[in-house]
């Protein structure tokens, strides 16, 4: 994925309520109750079946660095899908989600006024719909920039127009990014 979504799956990983396990056979044996079988987990993550049992056995310990990447990635994927849901749920409901990013935002605003983008640290709380628009736009495989849009959208009003009380005519530019970290 992009900035943006990888930020907002860090930020439902905090959430989780137990850790994520880390030995290669406690990932693998996780990913062959998730999937089913090994034969599904061997199609998954491009190994052969008898090496996914080998992991199951405990025979083999260690796996190359491409494996250990793919069955984490895997299984951080798959890891307490609920506990994820009722988080990003309770965000888009009621809680909201915070956004902290160091990005380039640049401005059209009315005729006189400074529209040059400069660098700025922003820490801001979104309400609940926002979190939601985000959220829907992820799980329906909207690109970066979509996630970009809202997340200026978002900024725009609550941030620089102050929920509509200042710079009425302004469109927030949101380039650059340095970082994006979000919580809820």
């Amino acid at each position: 994925m992009g900035m943006l979504g990888d930020g907002l799956d860090k930020a439902t990983e905090k959430t989780f309520t137990r850790p994520v396990p880390k030995s290669a056979q406690a990932q693998m044996r996780f990913l062959v109750k998730q999937e089913k079988g090994t034969r599904a987990v061997a199609a998954l993550l491009g190994v052969s079946q008898r090496t996914v049992e080998r992991y199951l056995a405990g025979r083999l310990k260690r796996p190359r660095k491409d494996l250990a990447a793919r069955l984490e990635n895997e299984v951080r994927r798959r890891w307490q899908p609920r506990v994820r849901e009722r988080a990003r749920q309770r965000a888009a409901t009621t809680g909201g989600i915070v956004i902290e990013t160091r990005a380039r935002f640049g401005f059209t605003a009315a005729p006189g006024s400074t529209d040059d983008a400069r660098l700025r640290l922003v820490t801001q709380a979104l309400p609940p719909d926002y979190a939601a628009r985000l959220f829907a736009a992820q799980s329906a495989g909207a690109g970066e920039d979509r996630l970009r849009a809202i997340a200026a959208e978002g900024l725009q009003e609550i941030y620089f127009q102050d929920r509509g009380r200042r710079a009425q005519g302004l469109q927030v530019d949101f380039t650059d990014i340095d970082y994006v970290e979000f919580e809820f």
